[in-house]
């Protein structure tokens, strides 16, 4: 385990400014559907882009100003509803803009990749923090672009999650980078802000069981999400390329039909975490992850919102981690798939997240965001694709990354308890899943780790 190499202080010129819409834009209240305002989503979610050329940050503002004209609820406020109870949230778009800051670091975008596959504390420089009483004062869009010795530069930017999700966010991302390299050209893809289509019915319609969430406080004695919480916590990293999954599938025997990669590496990680946990054998324990939903329930094109919903596998410890039994997780996450392509399993969802005391259960769940095969990793803005791109942080969330130049591999990265990390590395490399170095040991050059 690597300790943390704290990143040099960022010099700021002057303070962050508002950059608003270049043009007049709607002005009203945003319904926020049963997707978008649920509580495990009222954070924002922070990007780090490394680039090897800067661009003028003139044009970066003057495009962000375009972009933000059709995407104005980036430039509009968090608010309680007006209209329902404050359990509700919306979008107040009133173009005020979004916030900007412009650094220095003295450092080079080499010094920086060589330590970015694994997030530390002192990446938060990285991303101006604004001072603020609650999550409704933060605006839904912070930028903070800093200037590099070298003459590259590093993007950041933190996008509140009851506005959009990760295909949001890179549709936003490539709109803007387009607008940047192509001023006076139209977009590829319009955002449709519009989103009553995933109102729930009246009255609900709760017609199956959802075991991703409850009504009630966890009744077992064992919290995982609090037990993340009372440790330090250390940042690891795991490069899945098309060897190390295909090894994978192997283990699977009798084999499955038509496995992703997805699917493949989910049902590993999740094994494994629960490995190195050590838990009762009885207890059940989730595997909780993102679904996007857009096609099965036929939202527009360009729907500009949160698309997904939380697919949910679940097993006793005991049959999940029985040796060599991989076969178990993985049928159980293609179960959890199949379920939500059903129009009528989404709607019900839906509909019970009507009820503000229904939550995602955390207290055995391990949480997948799958923010590879967005394209989130091929943003150019007229100097290059990126050098690197990731979480600024990370935390017990399980995070399911992009390798740049490298479309077949997937990077993992979670947050452990510092006293199973190791226990954890061992799991997760062991079976002959990684190839064998001139000694005979497992090759680890995929595998990184960063105290936090």
């Amino acid at each position: 385990m690597s300790k943390s190499e704290e990143l040099p202080d960022c010099f700021y010129p002057g303070p962050p400014i508002t950059i608003p819409p270049s043009a007049p834009t709607p002005k009203h209240s945003l319904y926020l559907s049963n997707l978008d305002d649920q509580k495990f989503l009222r954070f924002s979610i922070k990007y780090l882009y490394l680039f090897k050329k800067s661009v003028s940050l003139d044009i970066l503002k003057s495009s962000l100003s375009r972009v933000l004209v059709d995407y104005y609820p980036l430039a509009g406020r968090l608010r309680t509803s007006i209209y329902e109870d404050d359990h509700k949230l919306e979008v107040d778009c009133n173009g005020e803009g979004a916030l900007f800051a412009e650094a220095f670091m003295d450092s080079t975008a080499e010094q920086l990749l060589d330590s970015s596959m694994v997030p530390n504390k002192s990446w938060k420089k990285l991303l101006y923090k604004l001072e603020s009483q609650s999550f409704l004062d933060v605006p839904p869009l912070v930028i903070q672009v800093t200037s590099l010795r070298c003459g590259g530069m590093i993007l950041c930017t933190a996008i509140n999650h009851c506005v959009c999700d990760g295909i949001g966010t890179s549709q936003f991302l490539h709109a803007w980078a387009q607008l940047t390299k192509s001023p006076n050209g139209d977009l590829t893809v319009l955002p449709f802000h519009g989103r009553h289509v995933l109102k729930p019915r009246e009255p609900p319609q709760v017609n199956f069981i959802h075991p991703g969430y409850s009504r009630t406080k966890p009744t077992s004695q064992v919290d995982l999400f609090k037990l993340m919480q009372s440790q330090p916590l250390v940042a690891t990293s795991f490069t899945f390329g098309p060897s190390e999954v295909l090894r994978l599938k192997k283990q699977c025997v009798p084999p499955l039909k038509c496995t992703t990669t997805f699917e493949t590496v989910a049902a590993h990680t999740w094994r494994s975490w629960v490995k190195s946990l050590k838990l009762c054998p009885t207890l059940i324990v989730k595997l909780l992850f993102s679904v996007n939903v857009r096609k099965k329930v036929n939202l527009p094109e360009g729907y500009y919102g949160n698309g997904f919903v939380l697919g949910c596998a679940e097993s006793t410890v005991k049959d999940l981690v029985a040796a060599n039994n991989l076969r178990h997780g993985l049928k159980l996450v293609q179960q959890a798939k199949c379920d939500l392509d059903d129009d009528g399993y989404i709607r019900s969802m839906i509909d019970l997240l009507e009820d503000k005391t229904v939550t995602m259960d955390l207290s055995r769940s391990l949480v997948i965001s799958q923010w590879s095969r967005l394209g989130l990793e091929d943003v150019d803005f007229g100097e290059g694709k990126p050098l690197h791109m990731g979480p600024l942080t990370s935390g017990v969330y399980c995070l399911f990354l992009p390798v740049v130049g490298d479309a077949n591999a997937v990077r993992v990265v979670v947050s452990v308890p510092e006293s199973v990390v190791e226990n954890f590395q061992y799991h997760m490399m062991e079976s002959g899943i990684w190839e064998k170095d001139e000694n005979g040991d497992a090759n680890t050059k995929g595998y990184h780790s960063q105290q936090n």
